[in-house]
């Protein structure tokens, strides 16, 4: 049976989560261009909301870990759209699937992505972003970033779609490797393998395993 690996293990791994929860740590310098767009600006607004929620002391407090994730995610799934990002992320095979279909995909889709890495989120300190620039076309747009940790640069972008005069993520690129081209290419080798339902399985049996706690 095919199985669903974590993407981007190692040093990719490690910014995942950092990505996915809008650096959720990030306390050193933020540097902002000059001349910013509506793209960045939205970003900029998600990642100061969510300092906010990380910096406030009363979250701070061990009995309140489940809580403060929760906030977290509220905030970045106003950001994320988890929609585009799983349609993406499956390909030509969602344009077969019923509406209740979608929807289950998309659930557990997101559960994948936050379930992965949600240990992540309390081994960063001192990360640092400088905003590089941003280029739009129509309804996409890239805000280009760049993670400082030490003495380690890591290019991570951005991809964004205007929706409803709200710009959204349905990607992200780090060091050059995108999220949704990583799943995807994942997915595909199941689907050929065995079927879309054995693909539902393994996202919510992979999805149970991560949550559990460690031993």
């Amino acid at each position: 049976m095919m199985a669903i690996r974590n993407a981007w293990r190692g040093r990719r791994g490690g910014i995942l989560w950092f990505a996915v929860l809008m650096m959720v740590i990030c306390i050193g310098a933020v540097t902002v261009p000059g001349y910013a767009g509506p793209p960045t600006d939205s970003m900029k607004a998600t990642i100061d909301e969510v300092l906010r929620i990380v910096r406030e002391k009363e979250l701070q407090q061990p009995e309140k870990a489940e809580e403060r994730r929760h906030l977290l995610e509220q905030v970045v799934s106003a950001r994320f759209d988890y929609t585009e990002m799983s349609r993406r992320a499956l390909g030509s095979p969602w344009n077969q699937l019923t509406d209740e279909q979608k929807q289950e995909f998309i659930d557990l889709f997101r559960k994948l992505l936050t379930n992965s890495y949600a240990d992540r989120i309390e081994t960063y300190s001192g990360e640092g972003v400088q905003y590089l620039n941003e280029r739009t076309e129509k309804e996409y747009a890239e805000v280009r970033t760049k993670v400082i940790s030490g003495k380690t640069e890591i290019p991570l972008d951005y991809r964004l779609i205007n929706k409803a005069d709200d710009w959204r993520v349905y990607d992200v690129v780090v060091d050059g490797v995108s999220l949704v081209n990583n799943y995807r290419g994942q997915f595909t080798k199941i689907l050929r393998a065995s079927s879309y339902s054995d693909l539902v399985d393994q996202l919510r049996k992979k999805s149970i395993q991560l949550r559990a706690p460690t031993p």
